[in-house]
């Protein structure tokens, strides 16, 4: 019968009254340890198919997403900050400098870049008008709501929103703000940052 370690972390390890069997005590001791390591993954999907019922504290990095996540006994959650994923713009918007991008922080989402109409063009006023709809990963369960700075930072911003069926959408103020005939041909997305749950 194998020992078990002094930490009561459940892994064992052979004795030297067991029977003789190299390949099934190694086996035993591998599979003990192996579910407490930072375990490597390709992604989130190789990971779903490796554990199918994920322990609480089990911890990994995924490959592709470029993060830590620890299993808190309900859902994976992101410990570092993930690489950062560009966003699908909707026909008609680009980036107007660095790529609008969002990733992943400790549950919480954070997005960067800058967003322009495509033919540089203002934005409307005083209308909501959409950016993008953002991938059911990052979609808040309640709408978010910020102020954002747009090209007239001192006189002209804008309120960022997203929602909970992804759509990221923009409303500048009315036409006629002081400086009268302002125009506003970007609106930045640094400084949104909200908790998924």
């Amino acid at each position: 019968m194998p020992g078990v370690d002094d930490f009561d972390q459940n892994v064992q390890f052979p004795l030297l009254s067991d029977p003789p069997n190299i390949e099934s005590a190694m086996s035993t001791l591998v599979d003990g340890v192996v579910p407490k390591l930072n375990m490597r993954f390709a992604d989130a999907n190789e990971r779903a198919a490796t554990i199918p019922a994920p322990v609480a504290g089990m911890e990994c990095f995924l490959i592709a997403e470029k993060r830590k996540e620890i299993f808190d006994g309900t859902a994976w959650v992101t410990l570092t900050p993930g690489g950062w994923v560009p966003i699908t713009l909707d026909s008609g918007y680009s980036p107007q400098s660095g790529s609008p991008a969002y990733r992943i922080i400790n549950n919480s989402v954070e997005l960067k870049g800058k967003i322009r109409r495509t033919d540089n063009a203002s934005f409307p006023h005083a209308a909501s008008f959409r950016l993008a709809s953002l991938p059911t990963l990052i979609r808040p369960s309640e709408e978010r709501t910020f102020i954002v700075a747009t090209e007239w930072a001192a006189d002209l911003y804008a309120w960022m929103t997203v929602q909970p069926n992804g759509n990221l959408t923009a409303v500048l103020p009315p036409a006629g703000t002081s400086p009268i005939g302002a125009v506003a041909r970007w609106a930045a997305l640094d400084g949104i940052r909200y908790p998924l749950v």
